[in-house]
């Protein structure tokens, strides 16, 4: 039987991709549950993390803190609501997790470029004869960055 010592390096190399998998983990809970009142400290608890390494790891692994990457999946769904629904402004900031219109309407300007009440008008004129799929893409929210500022017309 033959002895390897476990090194330093192949620890800490298991170790961070046993942290991946735990990352994936909340990312993909983000995915499914983002309409659900989610925060860091419940993301954390779920992986058995502290909220503050959660953060640094995930921030690490995707470019972005958890909580930037739920309201983007959020700021995604209301604009497929916003495109294919009558439904109002509020009911969609409700329908995505948001709890407050503000917050909703200001997240959605700055990774959009324009607030919700605009961005439906200009995607009703804009889709009309594009096919759902392409509209889906086109229209993906700017992540790590802020959109360019709107400028009136």
């Amino acid at each position: 039987m033959h002895y390897f010592p476990v090194t330093s390096t192949s620890s800490s190399s298991s170790q961070r991709l046993r942290d991946l998998a735990l990352l994936r983990r909340v990312r993909d809970r983000i995915d499914r549950e983002y309409a659900q009142p989610l925060d860091v400290e419940a993301l954390a608890g779920g992986v058995n993390m502290s909220a503050g390494h959660l953060s640094r790891q995930f921030r690490r692994a995707y470019g972005e803190p958890p909580y930037s990457y739920l309201m983007t999946r959020r700021i995604e769904r209301a604009m497929a609501l916003l495109r294919q629904s009558e439904l109002t402004v509020t009911d969609v900031c409700f329908a995505v997790g948001c709890s407050s219109l503000g917050t909703f309407s200001t997240r959605f300007t700055e990774l959009v470029g324009m607030p919700p009440s605009v961005y439906r008008r200009r995607a009703a004129r804009a889709a009309k004869d594009l096919p759902t799929c392409v509209v889906k893409q086109a229209t993906r929210p700017v992540r790590n960055r802020e959109a360019p500022t709107l400028t009136p017309s």
